[in-house]
């Protein structure tokens, strides 16, 4: 008998009269929970050790819609169309010229001011034999955010019986476009956001990182990891080269796009679905594996987080939790070196990312 499960209940009500609801996804031992505002993971619950029946929530979030309304966090957000930034907020595609939102000093960063974040979106249950989850839809209109084509978005949050969350992002443009869509999830795997995730342990099957400027744009130039603090071929600390990170104001951390140097002269936004990261909490033994079938990970250690007020009194600290954002590169649109992010009109765009728990 499966023991999957989804319960709706509702979550707010936006300034528009939208109904907002949270699905609760589980299979028995794990559960995540996701709001159609923002295609938004709201809660991932694993099992306490040697507690059964309590549960530790390993993602940072907030307690009621109106915080994630009024937040630029990005907490377990959808970003697109274009995650990460695009340097003086513009690019050229087929001879045209595209202006976009400067939110970020001058540059773009997670589509601008107009998040996917902050929209509703059309949800629909899924469960069957195999899995049980969540999809949801919504056209992205031509020249929302700035960018061409008119975009059908189809984004998919599936819980299965090996306790992996499956994200499936599909979309289709009727013109040339570009696209870059992730999950902006901040984690600690411990669930104890008293403490940051410091003495968590990351390895990265990524053996090349982009060199970034003080603003955080890619220099273009594509830096193998060994004998640099960016090698994390072999599980570490994610503290044990903060001080030797250099490069960027990362106000103190890591906050950049992993890569591999044989995808870059491939000009497609896809490589073979492979496992990317590890991340392991050792005193709860608890270790989560990332697969995905994109070209490259932003490593971000919630730098820029500082006292935010979360879930059920946390109070979310510097480098509190770590994303592991799936994507293009960011200012590909800018790069012709870069693996190509562009949609042709027509083409289906098919990404992946699995979120795997040792529990």
């Amino acid at each position: 008998m499966s023991e999957f499960d989804i319960k709706k209940t509702d979550f707010g009500v936006l300034p528009d009269g939208k109904q907002v609801s949270l699905y609760k996804v589980s299979n028995g031992k794990i559960s995540f929970s996701v709001t159609d505002y923002g295609c938004t993971i709201t809660s991932i619950l694993l099992p306490k050790k040697d507690k059964d029946g309590e549960y530790d929530d390993i993602v940072m979030g907030y307690d009621n819609l109106n915080d994630y309304i009024n937040s630029s966090t990005c907490f377990g957000a959808l970003v697109g169309r274009f995650a990460n930034r695009i340097k003086d907020a513009s690019f050229s595609l087929k001879g045209n010229t595209y202006h976009l939102d400067k939110n970020d000093g001058k540059n773009m960063l997670h589509g601008g001011f107009f998040r996917y974040e902050h929209q509703f979106w059309t949800a629909k249950e899924i469960i069957n034999e195999d899995f049980c989850g969540i999809s949801f839809s919504r056209k992205s209109s031509f020249e929302e955010q700035g960018f061409p084509g008119n975009l059908d978005i189809t984004i998919s949050y599936k819980l299965n019986k090996k306790n992996e969350i499956i994200l499936e992002y599909s979309a289709v443009s009727d013109a040339d476009t570009v696209i870059n869509i992730t999950n902006h999830s901040y984690f600690n795997l411990s669930g104890d956001f008293s403490k940051n995730v410091l003495d968590e342990k990351l390895e990265l099957a990524f053996d090349a990182y982009l060199e970034v400027n003080d603003e955080l744009i890619p220099t273009g130039k594509i830096i193998d990891v060994e004998g640099t603090p960016f090698d994390f071929r072999k599980e570490k600390l994610l503290s044990k080269d903060f001080a030797a990170v250099k490069g960027s104001d990362v106000n103190g951390g890591y906050d950049h796009c992993f890569c591999f140097k044989d995808c870059k002269e491939k000009k497609s936004w896809t490589c073979d679905v492979k496992k990317v990261a590890v991340l392991h909490d050792e005193k709860t033994n608890r270790k989560m594996s990332v697969w995905t079938n994109l070209v490259g990970m932003q490593l971000y250690t919630s730098n820029f987080i500082d006292n935010e007020k979360g879930r059920n009194g946390a109070v979310y600290m510097k480098h509190g939790g770590v994303c592991l954002e799936t994507q293009c590169y960011p200012d590909s649109p800018n790069r012709e070196a870069f693996p190509s992010c562009v949609l042709t009109k027509g083409e289906k765009y098919n990404a992946c990312t699995k979120f795997c728990f040792d529990i």
